[in-house]
């Protein structure tokens, strides 16, 4: 009986391999692991012969039956198959390492990847030209890879070294789906390159010493843009990026909510942050100096343009607070280590807020809940906490178990007052806006 791509798609694997037909020679092959091959069975010269014609469902079903119409062909003109595509394979320019990189990107780029991902896929495969680029696939060994890795990581760039064992692997297994390819080298030389340390983000996560930033925050001389920047991060604990490229048509300010599109998103999906009643305060004051703009922090030198990766960094550096004390990235972990200290907040809600997503896939198929209504009421009360450890008098939150009281000072209201030096900002960004 012929096979019909909802069988393809749906035959479970079993303990043995198992063989189905779509007739004319052409087979099925699920393995026990879940992998699906396809197969051609012919004779030829009086032998029986076994052609790989790629994986499924990156060959499809469809695809199968046309290689092997175009096998019978050539049977039927006294050629042999193999012999035929390995003809072609050794007289093929479209078999090199780079030719199936690029074609591995545009499928990245088809699959809707963000351009931050694509943009680190070339950056890193880059490395690997030079030594395999030129190469046909099938002639690159272990030996070959490992002198592209050791380049990079003699320079000391052992994590470079390490996603680019990893990425090459990666071309290696789409050219063996795509039947040009038998074996993917890398596989070997796992734990041949030196591990490297892994550090995390520098993050203040004691109450006393955030109050301390954020007071820095708040009497910071630089642009206004910057320290707005600063005060949103703190406020919001978005990803820098996700805040450096936010634009003011993405803010709701009647239902108080900023929402991040999916294209902006690590994880790839929209992701909605409720502005508490200091974060729009905060854009009220923004929006004097950037409003006329797209951009909710343009930069100084181009209002088409966001700040750059390194502004709120740099600004951390300028009020004194090296790059093993504070990042701008590390505000997530302040905000998750201390909402979760506090014992208020359920920990889903926490990570929804976070932006994450659950490893378990069983359970992130379940665990689709918003926790919107917390939280809400969460970035309310972090908004007031903050303002609590910025004053000069607050009590330090005590940290207690779940369902405890928490005992705090009541919150002040925003002493940031960026007129003293919006004026000038603004003469300056309107005169980049009149050059546009």
């Amino acid at each position: 009986m012929a096979l019909s791509d909802v069988k393809c798609r749906n035959i479970r694997p079993a303990s043995k391999l198992q063989k189905l037909s779509d007739g004319g020679g052409l087979q099925l092959w699920v393995q026990p692991s879940g992998t699906r091959l396809w197969r051609l069975a012919y004779r030829f010269g009086g032998k029986q012969k076994l052609l790989s014609l790629g994986s499924y469902p990156v060959i499809s079903l469809a695809d199968a039956r046309q290689a092997r119409d175009e096998a019978k062909r050539l049977l039927k003109a006294g050629a042999d198959p193999a012999q035929q595509r390995k003809f072609q394979k050794a007289n093929s320019p479209k078999d090199t390492f780079r030719s199936i990189a690029d074609e591995y990107v545009e499928k990245l780029k088809k699959e809707g990847r963000a351009d931050r991902t694509i943009s680190k896929v070339k950056w890193l495969l880059d490395f690997a030209y030079p030594t395999i680029g030129a190469k046909c696939i099938r002639e690159i060994d272990t030996a070959s890879i490992l002198t592209a890795l050791r380049r990079v990581e003699v320079r000391g760039r052992y994590e470079s070294a390490r996603r680019l064992r990893s990425t090459i692997g990666t071309v290696f297994r789409f050219a063996i789906a795509t039947a040009r390819a038998e074996a993917d080298p890398t596989i070997a030389l796992r734990g041949a390159l030196i591990s490297p340390t892994v550090t995390p983000r520098a993050a203040i996560t004691d109450p006393k010493a955030l109050g301390g930033l954020l007071r820095a925050i708040d009497a910071f001389d630089g642009q206004p843009t910057t320290r707005a920047a600063l005060k949103l991060i703190a406020l919001l604990f978005p990803r820098p990026g996700e805040l450096r490229a936010a634009e003011w048509k993405e803010f709701d300010f009647e239902s108080s909510v900023w929402i991040i599109p999916e294209a902006r998103m690590k994880m790839r999906r929209p992701h909605r942050v409720p502005l508490s009643r200091q974060a729009l305060s905060v854009l009220a004051s923004l929006r004097e100096i950037s409003g006329g703009g797209s951009l909710l922090v343009p930069s100084v030198r181009s209002v088409s343009r966001p700040i750059s990766d390194n502004t709120v960094n740099a600004a951390l550096r300028r009020m004194g607070y090296g790059k093993e004390e504070a990042t701008a990235h590390g505000f997530r972990a302040t905000a998750s280590t201390l909402l979760n200290e506090c014992g208020k907040w359920h920990p889903d809600a926490i990570e929804r807020q976070l932006a994450h997503i659950e490893n378990n896939n069983v359970r992130r198929a379940y665990a689709r809940a918003e926790h919107w209504e917390e939280r809400v009421k969460m970035m309310q009360w972090w908004a007031d906490y903050l303002d609590d450890l910025e004053s000069k008098n607050a009590r330090v939150i005590s940290i207690v178990g779940r369902g405890k009281p928490v005992v705090h000072a009541r919150p002040r209201e925003s002493t940031w007052d960026p007129t003293a030096t919006v004026h000038q900002t603004s003469k300056r960004i309107s005169k980049l806006r009149k050059s546009h």
